[in-house]
């Protein structure tokens, strides 16, 4: 799912409709808007125009946007209400209560994804470091399966396939035993160096899939109206 955030302010931009566009191609199941910047909005009927219109965009592009929740507060003021006192709850400041109320709609309006654990390991790398004293990790989601400590794992891309061990997991600070599909993963990779490794290659189980050089694949172009092109473009472009 997502959150589709809206100036209350401003309304719909052209980026707007390009987010619901590229939700629709992708898949997203479910959506909820949040109207941002209403601290600056003094016309209660402004809003209601601007809700009306987000609705509107939101069904072009087959979303059920009568029915789709909509909340409005402003993300600013919630932030600077929890930068002078972080410990506030629930009922101390409207301003985070909309933030509250948003997560709540979140949760009731948004299914939780399926975590497709049962396939091999497969995770996309997205960033390299190279910590003193320990080694090489990378980062990036955990796209399918699972992985353990002592795994053997093969880094597949670009360059010659090559296995290597897990030494360590990590997730947001804390370590980990194992990582499953849906993480956001940091891995410890024994015997690598940080130029062996770049983004875009993958950890994968070993033998489970193998580089290509060509594929077949599918593009949508934006049209004018979606904020693309109103040109030709060429092979090479």
């Amino acid at each position: 799912g997502a959150i589709l955030v809206v100036s209350g302010a401003d309304g719909p931009m052209p980026q707007t409709k390009e987010h619901i566009l590229l939700a629709q191609q992708v898949g997203v199941p479910a959506i909820v808007v949040f109207l941002n910047k209403i601290d600056q909005v003094d016309d209660e009927e402004l809003l209601e125009l601007v809700e009306i219109e987000v609705r509107e965009t939101l069904s072009l592009y087959d979303f059920p946007g009568d029915s789709i929740k909509i909340i409005s507060g402003s993300a600013l003021l919630a932030v600077e209400a929890l930068t002078k006192n972080p410990q506030i709850q629930r009922g101390e400041d409207q301003w985070v209560d909309l933030i509250y109320e948003l997560m709540d709609i979140v949760d009731e309006a948004i299914p939780l994804p399926q975590r497709n654990i049962d396939k091999d390991f497969l995770m996309a790398i997205e960033d390299v470091v190279s910590i003193t004293g320990r080694g090489t990790v990378v980062t990036g989601h955990v796209e399918r399966g699972k992985v353990k400590l002592g795994d053997t794992v093969e880094i597949i891309g670009f360059k010659n396939t090559q296995e290597t061990t897990i030494t360590g997991l990590e997730m947001f600070q804390k370590t980990l035993e194992e990582s499953v599909a849906g993480d956001n993963a940091g891995i410890l990779l024994r015997g690598v160096q940080k130029n062996e490794i770049q983004r875009g290659m993958v950890l994968a189980k070993p033998g489970s899939i193998t580089p290509h050089l060509r594929f077949k694949g599918q593009v949508y172009i934006l049209k004018k109206s979606e904020g693309g092109r109103h040109t030709s473009f060429f092979p090479g472009y």
